[in-house]
């Protein structure tokens, strides 16, 4: 299949959807790609031979991809985020990574760092016999300890998008899973040293992964 038009999200079902407080505030939604659009979109993504977070710029994205970060970190989404959970997001600084293989010590259950205010993640995976299983459908957990613990289970398909501020019990998670899995990381970010300090380093790990990619 293919696309010549940009992905254009849907915001409509981003608008309608319901914020939940368990176990913390998150919205999911569902096929916020479009079916047609998402087809398209994993048929052009590279294959990543390795795990970890890349930033576009050590990645040969096609033009629908980029085309879709561009949207990504552009001022609509922002908006309908801020709206969503009630926050300004003016000045927070933007950080998006893509993961495109996901490794056995992944999914350990995390907080996210606190220089990042809000997470986002896109999953752009077809459904298949893994996720379900559960295998690698990510959740968020009432507590630190226990993966079983978890009040909301998103699996990593059909172009659904996850968002939550982040905080002190923000923990998540999910089985393991080795394989293909990909993923859009955005971050909005706060605007000081802490996230200044984390933007450079994504930064240097941009560079090293153009010198080396297979590392």
């Amino acid at each position: 299949m293919t696309v010549t038009t940009p992905i254009r999200p849907d915001y409509a079902a981003l608008d309608a959807a319901r914020v939940s407080d368990t176990p913390f505030a998150h919205a999911v939604v569902r096929n916020f790609i479009r079916p047609d659009d998402l087809a398209a979109l994993v048929a052009s993504l590279p294959e990543l031979a390795s795990g970890g977070s890349f930033p576009p710029s050590a990645l040969a994205l096609s033009p629908l991809a980029r085309g879709l970060i561009a949207e990504l970190e552009g001022p609509v989404l922002r908006q309908a985020i801020a709206r969503k959970f009630a926050l300004n997001l003016d000045d927070a600084p933007t950080m998006l990574t893509l993961r495109g293989r996901t490794r056995a010590r992944d999914g350990r259950i995390h907080c996210d760092s606190v220089a990042k205010r809000v997470t986002v993640l896109l999953y752009l995976n077809p459904a298949s016999e893994a996720w379900a299983r559960q295998e690698g459908c990510l959740r968020l957990l009432r507590g630190p300890d226990d993966v079983e613990d978890y009040a909301a289970e998103i699996p990593p398909v059909d172009g659904t998008l996850l968002i939550f501020p982040n905080g002190p019990t923000t923990w998540h998670g999910h089985r393991q899973y080795v394989g293909r899995r990909y993923t859009i990381q955005l971050n909005y970010m706060e605007n000081d040293a802490k996230a200044r300090n984390e933007l450079r380093r994504h930064r240097l790990s941009a560079l090293a992964k153009r010198l080396s990619p297979a590392a």
